[in-house]
């Protein structure tokens, strides 16, 4: 694996922060796009998944061939209470979650990012495969993000 990935993937909360800069609370909760996640929606997931994300890589370095569980996002964002959440605060977790597992993954030997875990859903995953994975994830949505802000007329 090229190492600077690591540097990509903690990068992430600065690029979710300036996405979301700027952005007004009435927009957070609107729905540009029917059918489709709000932008608070959005930010919420993404904590979420950086968060069992972190937990699958610290998982895959640390055990021998580890099960690693699927989830339902949409499940997770139904659950009562998820439309309270602050944006701020999820990226303010979000971002210091990727810099503290960056921190740990800039420790591994070189042979630990081919270690990997079994994924219920997907089967066999390396540690490598689960960083990329996860950069590819924040870009993904990021680019929902900026399509919603400009059905909204945000500019950030």
């Amino acid at each position: 694996m090229e190492r600077q990935r690591i540097e990509i993937y903690a990068e992430g909360g600065s690029l979710l922060r300036k996405a979301y800069s700027g952005i007004r609370e009435s927009d957070l909760v609107a729905f540009p796009i029917p059918g489709t996640w709000s932008l608070q929606q959005i930010a919420i997931h993404l904590m979420d998944s950086d968060l069992i994300g972190s937990d699958r890589m610290k998982r895959i370095a640390a055990m021998e061939r580890p099960l690693l569980i699927g989830y339902d996002e949409s499940a997770f964002i139904r659950l009562p209470g998820m439309d309270e959440l602050s944006v701020a605060e999820a990226i303010d977790l979000f971002d210091r979650n990727r810099k503290l597992t960056a921190t740990v993954l800039r420790r591994l030997p070189d042979d630990s990012f081919e270690r990997w875990g079994v994924h219920n859903e997907i089967g066999k995953v390396t540690l490598a495969t689960m960083i990329d994975k996860y950069i590819r994830h924040l870009a993904d949505h990021l680019v929902h993000v900026e399509k919603k802000k400009a059905l909204l007329g945000t500019t950030s």
